[in-house]
């Protein structure tokens, strides 16, 4: 799937790692720790490909694909606070270990080390992409806050809110890569609308993984974000056409749901069909993704965007 930007992934890690650095020791460990928690890296590879949709290869393109990785690092560790999780990847989250404050300060070093890193490197243009992609992420994350336990939300409530916490940050990182490859206005567009299609697409297969698989493949709690209050689309389907649609909007109204209730819940969305109904709408964004894909791109870059749309489809973690 990475295979074009293999050379340049094995580089971005070395660099993070680097980067990740500072005076103050525990911002160094706390660094190092998320560094080395993995991760798919799907939107530094994202930026590396749509870099190469054009020969010409600049030297700020790996300063930029760290510090898109730096800021979606801090993003998680923001949201793990927020969450009071408990582990990430399989591995204890920052907040877990080193307390909220020191978490969220982090988080926090990691926003500014990463426009640091590339304030050299790029114009203002890229800056403002950067920057409004953070805004958006936040205003998801406020808006999500503000809605948990609440089921009378709709789907398209439901798309305002996984675009801003996802689908934006994905766009970005396209449309990043793009303007680093100077290709016409018209290839820039596209691919931000392939970035857009396919982290609707990603938000939505997430929130199906999580009423579908195990905690070992997640590398978290299943149905972590029903118990949190998080109404996801397969709650909005089973909600809206499952017989039992009243006991479960008692479930999901429960700021203590107890294991039990989690799984009745489960069952009660398994019940209604709302994960092939989930993977349509999943379908139906990897096709947009895909027919956005310039025909002009060199066959590898097609190949290679053409792979993450497949992962996306068939992931199961």
């Amino acid at each position: 799937m990475f295979d074009i930007v293999q050379h340049d992934l094995v580089t971005l890690e070395a660099e993070l790692l680097a980067m990740v650095q500072s005076p103050v020791e525990l911002i160094s460990s706390i660094g190092k720790h998320l560094a080395k928690a993995g991760g798919k890296r799907l939107r530094p590879a994202l930026y590396l490909i749509c870099a190469k949709s054009s020969p010409q290869q600049l030297a700020k393109s790996i300063p930029m694909a760290v510090a898109i990785e730096m800021i979606h690092m801090a993003t998680l560790v923001h949201d793990d606070v927020i969450d009071e999780a408990e582990t990430r990847r399989g591995i204890p989250t920052a907040n877990s270990r080193w307390g909220n404050q020191s978490s969220v300060l982090t988080g926090d070093y990691l926003f500014a080390k990463a426009f640091s890193l590339i304030a050299d490197h790029v114009n203002s243009g890229m800056l403002k992409v950067l920057a409004e992609v953070i805004c958006s992420m936040a205003e998801g994350e406020i808006i999500q806050n503000k809605e948990i336990y609440n089921p009378n939300q709709s789907e398209a409530d439901y798309l305002v809110r996984i675009a801003k916490k996802t689908a934006d940050f994905l766009a970005a990182s396209c449309e990043l890569g793009a303007l680093t490859a100077e290709v016409p206005e018209a290839d820039v567009r596209a691919l931000r609308r392939y970035g857009y299609n396919l982290g609707m697409a990603f938000q939505i297969t997430d929130d199906i993984l999580d009423v579908t698989a195990s905690s070992v493949q997640l590398g978290k709690p299943a149905g972590n974000d029903l118990r949190q209050g998080i109404i996801t689309l397969p709650v909005i389907y089973a909600l809206q056409h499952s017989a039992q649609k009243d006991e479960l909007h008692h479930i999901v109204i429960e700021r203590n749901m107890s294991d039990e209730q989690v799984n009745r819940g489960l069952e009660i969305i398994h019940e209604t069909g709302a994960v092939e109904y989930c993977y349509g709408k999943v379908d139906g964004y990897l096709s947009e993704a895909k027919a956005a894909i310039p025909d002009t791109f060199a066959d590898e870059v097609r190949q290679a965007l053409l792979a993450i749309a497949a992962f996306v489809s068939l992931r199961e973690y």
